[in-house]
């Protein structure tokens, strides 16, 4: 690279070179993407970099892409090929008369890269930070980079959720993640066992998934969420999972619920035997 700290500006997204990574800041403003703002920023290892292209874009424009290597970005992993081009971190949409300024650019890093399209051993590109949290249809999914917890809704949740009562899952015990994209039909997040259990096939019916529906589980909320769960569950590596006691509920946590399960019951939506028994199972956790 010609000197640490050039940056070039483009729609959106900023790149600034360094000699060994690329630094990516995204814009804040109403027009950007929503992934871009919650990502804020990025920066990418060269050796997280199999390749550079630069292509012709809509409208006047010009796209120089970065190519990840596989497994080198836990955002990129959990997506999945899943993203939309407009929703592509990897990609700086530039103004097509800073085509050779851009030309040059990509030659530069051409340069440096070692073109190794191999998947990496680890993950290079650091993940979303924990502690994350975001509203799915049937619960709230809260990661504190140590166990994932699904706090299931009475007005989304299906009833062998409500069965099964509300989750959590150390990172030790799982194998990965499942994330299914809220813009196509049946969009979820799903946690993977690590002891390989059968797990139902329907995600509404799974204690260890949450279903996205209008408005929920966007993804500027739940591919950050995905991707530092995924990251976390690799950084564990394959050791034998771990079994670990559910920690004590927040008694205001508790009051919480127990207050909405009243209003519910009042409402006539919760029968006396519900309200009942669903009480005293929020006070055992006590």
């Amino acid at each position: 690279m010609s000197r640490m700290g050039d940056v070039l500006a483009g729609f959106h997204a900023a790149w600034e070179f360094e000699s060994d990574s690329v630094l990516i800041r995204f814009e804040r403003g109403i027009r950007t993407p929503k992934l871009f703002q919650a990502l804020g920023e990025r920066r990418v290892p060269l050796a997280a970099i199999a390749a550079v292209t630069l292509t012709p874009g809509k409208r006047g424009t010009v796209v120089l892409r970065a190519v990840p290597r596989p497994g080198a970005d836990p955002l990129m992993d959990a997506a999945a090929g899943q993203l939309k081009e407009s929703s592509d971190p990897y990609r700086l949409v530039l103004p097509a008369e800073r085509e050779t300024l851009a030309e040059y650019y990509a030659d530069e890093l051409r340069s440096l890269l070692t073109h190794d399209d191999s998947p990496t051993e680890r993950h290079l590109v650091d993940p979303p930070a924990a502690p994350l949290q975001f509203k799915a249809y049937d619960a709230k999914a809260s990661f504190d980079g140590r166990q994932v917890s699904f706090r299931w809704f009475w007005t989304g949740a299906s009833s062998a959720k409500w069965k099964a009562g509300d989750q959590s899952f150390p990172v030790a015990g799982l194998s990965g993640v499942e994330w299914r994209s809220p813009e196509v039909f049946e969009g979820h997040l799903r946690l993977l066992h690590r002891d390989n259990g059968a797990q139902p096939p329907q995600a509404d019916q799974d204690p260890a998934a949450v279903v996205f529906g209008l408005g929920y589980g966007p993804v500027h909320e739940s591919l950050p969420f995905a991707a530092s769960v995924l990251a976390a569950v690799r950084a564990a590596g394959p050791k034998a999972a771990v079994t670990a006691a559910a920690p004590r509920r927040d008694p205001a946590d508790i009051a919480d619920r127990i207050r909405h399960l009243g209003e519910l019951h009042l409402a006539g939506l919760v029968t006396d035997e519900e309200f009942s028994t669903k009480k005293a199972e929020l006070l055992a956790e006590l």
